[in-house]
């Protein structure tokens, strides 16, 4: 049996949906029972709710090791997909905890009931950074912790670290270092966020880029890399280094309506991020805009995928095309 932590966030339904239409006995973790109705009602845009039932679901939180004893009996491989996704600084102990501490006590989990392998979705902002004569980052891009990090990406490199102590104790594991995820069915968080401030007429972009993947692509990939005989070892999972400008244009012709056309200059988001700063200090809010969001919108990162490409001759989902199904689901 797999399990999977994360199940109701919008890779791992899309991995729990795919482990079971490829026969896979799936349990899958959960700490609030309103959030099953995520997964199910992906389920249900999918036309897939006759394999919701076959999920086995367990209540557990990966901080809390006595809620986990029950998950882990009877498991084969595990999916971690489980994390905090937060650019907010007051957020800092709560992405510790979560991605890290999290992350050690699945590690020890599997450890202790002989799991045959781990796959630990990381991210790309555990990347490390680029030298002077450098220009595109890959797998083997080092770490500089004299350099400036987000608290999130902080959190997603010492999640790493554990899982390479799992390793070094006898853990089979792999690890994939996805970019910005884009799929259909989480409007209201995350990369769905971005559909959604398009369709209510969002008026600036920026003209930084990152990596883009589609969510059946991680998916693939994660299985074909737990299917063979790959540990050890991480993979950058990104179908392309794409702009953010080119990136909001092609959800707007997906969903038909008018992009983005006012460009945002760096010194602008300077400024604003810090007034929203002040704002949320003063009324006790979350921060909308951080300093590391501000700054990565005018970013161009470069990001190699020959790797995983060359691991497992995998052909990638062309993303602007992907968009346009994405559109197709929102009218639904």
């Amino acid at each position: 049996m797999v399990l999977v932590t994360g199940a109701t966030g919008l890779l791992g339904s899309h991995l729990v949906l795919h482990l079971l239409e490829n026969n896979e006995s799936v349990r899958a973790i959960y700490r609030n029972p309103t959030a099953i109705d995520k997964t199910k009602s992906l389920f249900t845009l999918y036309d897939k709710e006759y394999l919701f039932d076959k999920i086995e679901w367990v209540q557990a939180d990966i901080t809390e090791i006595p809620s986990l004893e029950i998950a882990f009996q009877n498991i084969d491989s595990v999916y971690h997909c489980a994390a905090l996704v937060s650019f907010d600084p007051n957020d800092e102990k709560l992405l510790r905890k979560t991605n890290i501490e999290g992350t050690a006590n699945v590690v020890n989990f599997c450890l202790d009931y002989h799991i045959k392998k781990l796959c630990h979705v990381s991210s790309i902002a555990a990347l490390g950074n680029l030298k002077e004569h450098e220009n595109i980052f890959t797998e083997e891009t080092e770490w500089n912790p004299e350099k400036f990090h987000s608290d999130y990406a902080i959190s997603k490199y010492g999640a790493e670290m554990e899982i390479w102590r799992g390793q070094q104790e006898g853990l089979q594991v792999v690890i994939i270092n996805p970019g910005v995820i884009l799929g259909p069915g989480f409007w209201k968080n995350g990369s769905g966020l971005i559909f959604t401030k398009v369709k209510n007429g969002l008026s600036f972009y920026t003209k930084g880029a990152t990596g883009f993947i589609v969510v059946n692509d991680v998916v693939k990939i994660m299985t074909q890399l737990m299917k063979s005989e790959i540990v050890g070892e991480r993979f950058i999972a990104v179908t392309k280094t794409i702009s953010f400008e080119n990136v909001l244009n092609a959800i707007a012709n997906a969903l038909k309506v008018r992009p983005p056309s006012i460009y945002v200059k760096p010194w602008v988001t300077e400024i604003l991020w810090r007034i929203d700063w002040i704002v949320s200090t003063i009324l006790w809010r979350k921060i909308k805009l951080s300093k590391s969001i501000a700054r990565s919108l005018h970013i161009f990162d470069s990001i190699s995928n020959e790797k995983v490409k060359t691991a497992l001759n995998y052909k990638f989902q062309d993303i602007e095309e992907y968009c346009i199904e994405i559109g197709t689901y929102w009218k639904k």
